[in-house]
């Protein structure tokens, strides 16, 4: 699926209803999602470190990662999904990209994190690919990043808003070789890189 189609699909109104699976269970079981997410997140990225959310939604992740003293910037490539951020937490910066041109945005500024939960999974192999460069352009030298990539027996590139995209591990291998990432050995529900 491409980067316009996901774009278009999680700018409907009923986005938000299906950003996450627990929104079903209940509102606070969503919001204990994020809060269990962003702890793991804190185990990898050092204390108040400058972070990227990119795929941030509605904050979920990107206002507990702040509430623990992270300078969090929440990036999404859907508007309606920054307006929810913003009624839910105004003070905390964000900017809308689809991950294409964030010079525009940071110019030079480099982060010392970038997480990106539930967003590759929802794009085409070559985006997929795209975005992790860009993500990994962002990251200054031996900062980290968090990506929500899983990998498969079966690799699938997903087809339709809500599919899946899997990778094999030999896919993974040779796109962070080539961008200079070294996966740590870390159990997360997501991989963690270093940038080397």
């Amino acid at each position: 699926m491409s980067a316009a189609d996901v774009i278009a699909a999680w700018n409907r109104p009923s986005a938000r209803a299906a950003i996450h699976p627990t929104r079903g269970i209940s509102e606070e079981a969503y919001q204990e999602s994020g809060r269990a997410q962003a702890q793991a997140l804190a185990a990898d990225i050092p204390d108040g470190a400058k972070v990227m959310d990119f795929g941030c939604g509605d904050g979920r992740v990107a206002i507990p990662l702040r509430a623990m003293g992270y300078d969090v910037t929440g990036v999404d490539s859907s508007p309606r999904m920054l307006a929810a951020l913003a009624e839910r937490a105004p003070e905390l910066p964000t900017f809308q990209s689809d991950g294409s041109d964030f010079g525009k945005h940071l110019g030079r500024r480099k982060m010392d994190a970038v997480c990106c939960l539930a967003v590759l999974i929802h794009h085409d192999y070559a985006t997929g690919e795209q975005l992790v460069e860009n993500l990994r352009a962002v990251v200054k030298k031996g900062g980290i990043l968090a990506l929500d990539w899983p990998i498969s027996d079966n690799p699938s590139d997903g087809h339709g808003w809500i599919g899946v995209t899997t990778w094999s591990q030999k896919q993974q291998d040779a796109i962070t070789e080539r961008l200079g990432m070294e996966r740590l050995g870390v159990d997360r529900p997501w991989p963690v890189y270093r940038a080397l």
